[in-house]
């Protein structure tokens, strides 16, 4: 397969600090995807759905292009889907009800050919055991960062590394929102391996 420009379908800030740890190039634009879960969608199912109609949403815009979606869930113990809670409530209540149990985090992974219209899908699991909280730690830690954009109400890049007791999985980047490993193994079957990627030649002057 002969490979084609990259394009991440996301604004997110976090995605592409992480992608561009491949040093592969690539653009990013934003994918306009109703993030509202099915009725009785399993958080996986959801992970799984969004990542590729991220990616979906702008094949028609971006022919020739591979195109990156990822979308990330989180999900209580009892099955209590966690998203993007977007305010200072919603967060509040998020990291009270995560309070001294683990809290498993899905990370849908979705690479599109927008021609073909070849795609690998995937869910990267990621399980994040929380120690027991005070209220004023929780009201400290939003005040810190206000993570009210990222799913389950932390910022793993930050201060939220304070919120745990344990972390268990292959890939932390899936914590931020795009599991690196599981990309690179998509893109190396795809023929695209970042470290036999031609770069251009530094200029030594």
């Amino acid at each position: 397969m002969r490979p084609k420009p990259l394009l991440l379908a996301s604004s997110s800030p976090y995605r592409r600090a992480l992608l561009q740890r491949l040093e592969l190039p690539f653009t990013s634009a934003s994918p306009n995807a109703d993030e509202t879960p099915l009725d009785g969608e399993t958080g996986e199912a959801l992970a799984r759905r969004l990542a590729e109609s991220k990616a979906r949403a702008l094949a028609d815009r971006f022919p020739g292009h591979w195109i990156i979606g990822s979308d990330q869930v989180a999900c209580l113990p009892d099955g209590t889907i966690l998203t993007k809670p977007g305010n200072h409530e919603r967060a509040a209540e998020q990291l009270r009800l995560s309070s001294g149990h683990p809290v498993l985090f899905l990370t849908g992974l979705a690479l599109l050919d927008a021609d073909s219209g070849k795609l690998e899908r995937l869910c990267e699991p990621y399980q994040v055991r929380f120690r027991d909280l005070s209220d004023r730690e929780i009201e400290a830690y939003l005040a810190r960062e206000q993570p009210y954009d990222c799913a389950g109400s932390f910022k793993m890049e930050g201060l939220g590394i304070t919120l745990f007791d344990a972390l268990e999985g292959r890939d932390p980047n899936s914590l931020i929102g795009l599991p690196l490993i599981a990309l690179n193994e998509m893109l190396c079957r795809w023929g695209r391996n970042p470290l036999l990627e031609d770069r251009p030649a530094e200029n030594t002057r």
